[in-house]
């Protein structure tokens, strides 16, 4: 017997239902109305021109990779890609293609493609809620590439121009769990010196990318981010659109 799953009370029977039930859950952020006036006490900063990519960031960002076999879009794998990448004409030309949308402000439509699959959450004693359900986009292996490439520039830049908090550990790279144990317990033998006692609370957001406003993102990083070129913050814009979708 298969469970319906059920949405403001109602069983899901027609896909349409369905597709309106997981839509609904996995953007909440969509449609709601935001005031971007209030960015206007923040100046806007000047840019500077984004450093053209090299080879070995490419070869660098590839090598990382798992060698899966999972197909993406389209239709290639990590591991072809590295077998592509050997051959210098190729691994120019993605170098070339790289550069040149960012020279452009212009993300390429053929990046926004995903594909997203609607998986069930291991171990729940009934799956007849939306809640039991979690998606998994699925993205282009150039794209993936790409952003890549630009993650790491991204992150050396903002800790280079102190726009990133000594305190952030979450999400950069060579900062690790143990670099948060460490700050943990700092602050512990630094309250116990104080005759303090410390406690500590962990949570998760839940599809907090996904309940973000992604264009409110993007009109905060072209407000405050100095050493960003004009181009990136289009791209930015287009690219989270393209997650919208």
């Amino acid at each position: 017997m298969i469970e319906a799953i059920q949405y403001n009370g109602h069983p899901c029977i027609k896909l349409k239902e369905l597709w309106d039930a997981l839509h609904n859950l996995f953007n909440l952020a969509q449609n709601q109305y935001i005031n971007p006036d209030l960015l206007d006490e923040i100046s806007n900063k000047e840019v500077t021109r984004w450093p053209s990519f090299l080879k070995v960031e490419i070869i660098e960002a590839i090598n990382k990779c798992n060698n899966s076999l999972t197909l993406r879009p389209d239709k290639l794998s990590w591991r072809y890609l590295k077998k592509i990448v050997k051959n210098e004409e190729c691994i120019n030309k993605l170098i070339d293609i790289t550069n040149t949308y960012i020279d452009l402000g212009y993300w390429l439509s053929h990046f926004k493609t995903s594909t997203t699959v609607i998986i069930p959450k291991p171990n729940k004693a009934s799956y007849d809620s939306t809640k039991s359900f979690c998606p998994i986009v699925l993205l282009n292996i150039t794209r993936k590439l790409f952003e890549k490439m630009i993650g790491k520039q991204l992150q050396f830049f903002t800790i280079s121009n102190n726009f990133i908090h000594l305190c952030q550990l979450g999400k950069l790279k060579y900062r690790s769990i143990t670099d948060a144990g460490v700050a943990l317990t700092h602050f512990i033998w630094s309250g116990w010196f104080k005759n303090l006692y410390t406690s500590t609370v962990a949570f998760n957001i839940t599809q907090f990318f996904l309940s973000l406003n992604h264009y409110l993102l993007s009109l905060v990083l072209k407000k405050i981010l100095t050493f960003f070129s004009n181009y990136l913050v289009n791209i930015t814009n287009e690219l989270l659109t393209g997650c919208d979708a």
